[in-house]
């Protein structure tokens, strides 16, 4: 039986987008190895941390909405635990009906989409879709307040 799950891991900030590519494929063969799907991939990108961890300051955020079998966490976690640049992760089981919402309100902005342009798009229908979703999945005000700013990078000579 397939459940909802949310994964939130935090990257060492050395990372390059070699490596954060690597560690979300991997992911992805191990939740889509017996079955499972990933629903959506959330980049926060290089934020402050709340204290230090292995004395890193800041920290490359992901989160990641999937649909797998119980099993498959076992796995996921011990791939996580053992890889170096993972600073931290948490897996959690979702509510299925906010999930359910979720994926219905997907489903409707893509049907929305494709009736908006006819069906003929220029742009790959999956690029189409992901904007469409974004800009029904923005958040309220107060959801905005309890995310921390981004990181800016400063050079220092």
């Amino acid at each position: 039986m397939s459940r909802d799950y949310e994964l939130g891991f935090i990257l060492s900030p050395e990372v390059n987008e070699e490596e954060t590519r690597a560690i979300l494929d991997r992911i992805e063969q191990i939740v889509t190895a017996p079955g499972g799907q990933i629903s959506k991939v959330t980049q926060w990108g290089r934020r402050r941390l709340a204290y230090p961890i292995q004395r890193h300051r800041d920290g490359y955020y992901i989160f990641t909405d999937m649909i797998l079998i119980p099993e498959t966490v076992a796995e996921l976690e011990r791939t996580l635990k053992v890889s170096e640049i993972v600073l931290r992760y948490v897996v959690r089981k979702r509510d299925a009906r906010i999930a359910q919402k979720e994926r219905e309100a997907r489903a409707t902005a893509a049907a929305a989409a494709a009736a908006v342009s006819g069906g003929i798009t220029e742009e790959p229908a999956s690029e189409l879709v992901e904007e469409t979703i974004e800009e029904t999945l923005l958040l309220s005000e107060e959801e905005m307040a309890n995310v921390p700013p981004a990181i800016e990078e400063t050079v220092e000579a």
